[in-house]
């Protein structure tokens, strides 16, 4: 008998690949193993769950069972892969040996705590799986202050949807505006502004160095010397690719697990994809550049060359006061024509040969991005 097809993990990526294999391949053996329930759930509905009053389980598409049937996979949950033979074609979990004919890592990426001092520091919570809003969802009823530690992509999502259930929240961010690694400034402001309104205090320029705990809630000390208490800490401050596993097993690593366009790491019959993926020096955490990599994945396994080719992506802040779309590369544009008017700002960069390289619009100008979108990727 051959021996599965194993994949390491149960996320977006992994279920993406799953199906692709599906769609061209009903028999072939698949076993996936997950260290989680394994329940099927769209990501980015985690950052609107508290403003629309939902629970973990209102998110789950499709349970571990129901998924595992209809597309004819072996699921093993709550199975932790301990270590991975690459010699031998085997990984070891939860004391089993389990042998495969190709192995995909898609164990994706875990939230970055900052090192942070005190004795509440290990109270210090995420966001970022089914998982963690299971646990997360008591804290949250409890709390009435919440801080954010992050006042990026993700950071933002969360602390408005929390202040429109009513939460009094407080976002820390080193950058001295939100969105700082993505955005300029001068688009960060109006959504600076909308969080204010929601009554979001923004301390930006600075950093948690302490969490302690004070009575019945808990105080953070900021880097100014500044102390806010608060009853709740969730931590934002961007994801870090689960590598660990793949660099025990002598896979090349450097900031993801490498792998070409092929999606083939360093060790044969050995892939990646998703958070965990660094695709010829670049991680692309996003849905479309995951769901086109688990395409090209799934004819690799089953024997269709390819490579990947990743087109123009549109990242959305899904901030409903002040939506943010964008696309290309802004930042390292020759021209910009900005166009800022009191019901959004519109963000052409060009090159010198005034081709759109990237683009921004915001508020009610998000109307336009589809358009733009469009002009960018018959310029790329």
């Amino acid at each position: 008998m051959t021996e599965p097809i194993i994949i390491i993990g149960s996320g977006f990526a992994a279920y993406q690949l799953v199906k692709t294999i599906r769609r061209m391949d009903r028999e072939i053996p698949v076993t996936v193993l997950t260290a989680d329930d394994g329940h099927e759930y769209h990501k980015p509905d985690l950052s609107h769950v508290f403003s629309k009053q939902q629970t973990a389980d209102d998110l789950v598409l499709k349970y571990a069972d129901v998924f595992a049937d209809e597309y004819n996979i072996t699921l093993l949950t709550q199975t932790v892969v301990e270590h991975v033979d690459t010699q031998a074609h085997c990984v070891r979990a939860n004391g089993q040996k389990y042998f495969y004919s190709k192995l995909v890592f898609a164990t994706g990426a875990t939230t970055f705590i900052p090192p942070v001092q005190g004795d509440a520091a290990h109270q210090v919570m995420t966001a970022n799986s089914l998982t963690e809003l299971r646990a997360l969802e008591p804290n949250v009823r409890q709390a009435q202050r919440v801080a954010i530690i992050g006042g990026g992509l993700i950071g933002v999502e969360i602390a408005m949807d929390l202040a429109r259930s009513g939460k009094s929240v407080v976002v820390v961010e080193p950058n001295t505006h939100l969105l700082g690694t993505l955005v300029p400034e001068f688009v960060a402001r109006p959504l600076e502004s909308q969080m204010l309104q929601l009554g979001t205090t923004l301390c930006l320029g600075e950093s948690v160095v302490e969490v302690n705990q004070q009575e019945q809630s808990l105080s953070l000390t900021l880097q100014s010397g500044k102390k806010i208490a608060v009853d709740l800490v969730i931590s934002a401050a961007g994801l870090t690719p689960n590598t660990n596993l793949a660099a025990q097993a002598g896979i090349q690593v450097n900031q993801g697990i490498c792998v070409d366009t092929s999606l083939r790491t360093s060790a044969s019959d050995v892939f990646a994809l998703g958070d965990c993926a660094e695709v010829e020096g670049q991680i692309r955490p996003y849905l479309q550049a995951i769901s086109l990599s688990a395409s090209t994945l799934g004819k690799q396994l089953l024997g269709v060359d390819g490579g990947l080719t990743l087109p123009a992506i549109m990242v959305k802040v899904k901030t409903p006061n002040y939506p943010i779309y964008m696309a290309g590369d802004i930042h390292s544009a020759i021209c910009w024509d900005i166009n800022m008017v009191s019901s959004g700002i519109v963000v052409r960069a060009s090159d010198d040969d005034q081709q759109l390289t990237g683009f921004v619009v915001t508020g009610e100008q998000v109307t336009q991005a589809y358009t733009l979108f469009r002009q960018l990727s018959r310029a790329i």
